[in-house]
């Protein structure tokens, strides 16, 4: 079975080092509600039609019928536009200033961010990662699925979390560029139905071996 080094190691060498979300913690706080339950591509049309139009000040001062025409584009506006108002209440509570949370333990900062409407695991994970750069490993359905296909078989996302947090460098760039490797793996090759033929994980995966076990079934059953 592979480390969580390895897998990251093997990600890394086929698809090189991959890009950051954003240096803006702002930006992050904000994309990382928009693209819950949508498409990154959705996303970045939409912010791209914003230009850079929605930052702490201007949600302060938006209604709450504007910010949802703003970011409509990327559906369940009601909701995202309320979670994003809290967030930038929260953020203006540390004076939008990321310093200011450097010195906050990590699991009370992420206890902060989960009391937020709208603000799972996944989406808290995010933006303690990419917006602050602290190691609270993101775990989402691409993972899951990949690390499944391995054959893992973790019981539950603390079980996951305790595998790659034990298996890494406590950093958060490290965190962060393998959950873009992963996703940038599912979208690419790991998805639903997969595309095996070029995956850098193919001997290790017990998808190739099922898929050709149940083709040769599926061929003698006809023959």
């Amino acid at each position: 079975m592979l480390s969580a080094t390895e897998a990251y190691n093997t990600l890394l060498a086929a698809y090189g080092t991959p890009r950051w979300w954003s240096e803006d913690p702002f930006v992050v706080l904000v994309q990382s509600v928009l693209v819950q339950n949508t498409t990154w591509s959705t996303v970045e049309k939409t912010w791209a039609a914003l230009g850079g139009r929605l930052t702490p000040e201007a949600v302060e001062r938006l209604s709450g019928q504007e910010l949802e025409r703003l970011i409509a584009p990327c559906g369940f506006q009601k909701a995202k536009a309320r979670t994003i108002r809290e967030l930038a209440g929260w953020f203006r509570g540390y004076g939008c200033d990321p310093r200011r949370l450097e010195e906050v333990p990590l699991p009370q900062l992420r206890g902060e961010l989960l009391a937020l409407r709208g603000i799972g695991p996944e989406t808290a994970d995010v933006i303690l990662v990419y917006a602050f750069y602290r190691p609270s490993f993101v775990i989402d359905a691409y993972t899951r699925r990949l690390l499944d296909r391995l054959g893992y078989g973790f019981p539950d996302d603390d079980a996951i979390r305790r595998f790659f947090e034990d298996g890494l460098p406590r950093d958060a760039r490290v965190y962060g560029q393998f959950h873009w490797l992963i996703l940038d793996h599912c979208i690419l090759r790991c998805r639903k139905v997969p595309r095996c033929g070029q995956c850098p994980f193919r001997d290790r995966c017990r998808y190739p071996a099922e898929a050709e076990k149940a083709a040769l079934e599926g061929r003698e059953k006809w023959n």
